[in-house]
This record gives C-alpha cells, sequence and structure tokens, in this order.
C-alpha cells in the first residue's frame, strides 16, 4: 500500500471535501490569487474566506504569502501530487480486483454452459 501518515491524508481529504475549497483550489489552479480575489466568487467575507484558506494551508494544499497586508495564494502541486498517489493506487487495487471477479464468473459461465453428458443407462435384463 501507499505508505503516507493518516493524519496528511485526513487533513487533505477534509479540507477537499467542502465545495467551496474545491472551488478555491480550481482558481488557484489558474493562477495566485488575494484573499479578496478568492472570496468574490463565494460572496463570503474576507474572514470567512480566510478560515477556508486556513484549513487548506493547514493540509499543505495552498502556500500563503503575506506582503504588508494583502494575503496571496498559490496552489501547492505537491500535495496534490499525493491526493494523486493514494486515487491511483486504490484505482490499481480495485481494477486488479474486479477484473480477477470477471475472470471468475466467465470460467462459472462457460462451466455451466457446457451440457453435461448424459450418464449411460444400464442395459434391461429380461
Amino acid at each position: 500500500m501507499v505508505n503516507y501518515l493518516s493524519s496528511e491524508l485526513d487533513l487533505l481529504f477534509y479540507a477537499l471535501s467542502n465545495p467551496t475549497r474545491r472551488g478555491i483550489v480550481n482558481m488557484l489552479n489558474k493562477g495566485t490569487c488575494t484573499i479578496g480575489e478568492l472570496a468574490e466568487p463565494f460572496h463570503m467575507s474576507l474572514a470567512a474566506i480566510s478560515k477556508h484558506v486556513k484549513i487548506l494551508e493547514d493540509a499543505k494544499l495552498l502556500i500563503r504569502k503575506k506582503s504588508g497586508r494583502i494575503h496571496e495564494c498559490a496552489i501547492n502541486p505537491e500535495a496534490m501530487k499525493t491526493v494523486e498517489e493514494y486515487v491511483q493506487f486504490y484505482t490499481q487495487f480495485w481494477t486488479n480486483q474486479l477484473d480477477a471477479f470477471v475472470d471468475d464468473l466467465e470460467v462459472e459461465v462457460e462451466s455451466k454452459s457446457k451440457p453435461e453428458p448424459k450418464p449411460k443407462s444400464k442395459p434391461r435384463r429380461k
């Protein structure tokens, strides 16, 4: 199995479980944004969006840089690679499991579709 600390994955998936935070990640995929720019499409206060940014930052999904009073956020591609590797591992695992299941079903269907030979009848005695 992929060797990740459970707490790291828990933070990543918790951060991505919220639609607002996924929206923020999508915005940051297009480039760096300020907190104000992130708040605009969600019609949220700066305090509310900052809470979401903090969760994404704790999960290491984004990097925040302070320049005076301006906070700029950028995506952290390394964290997204962690998510991708985790999902890829289980995608491969379940693909292999399902392929083996299909193979077993095909063998069973083939064995049931073959007509069974009739038993030889014993000659009757008179």
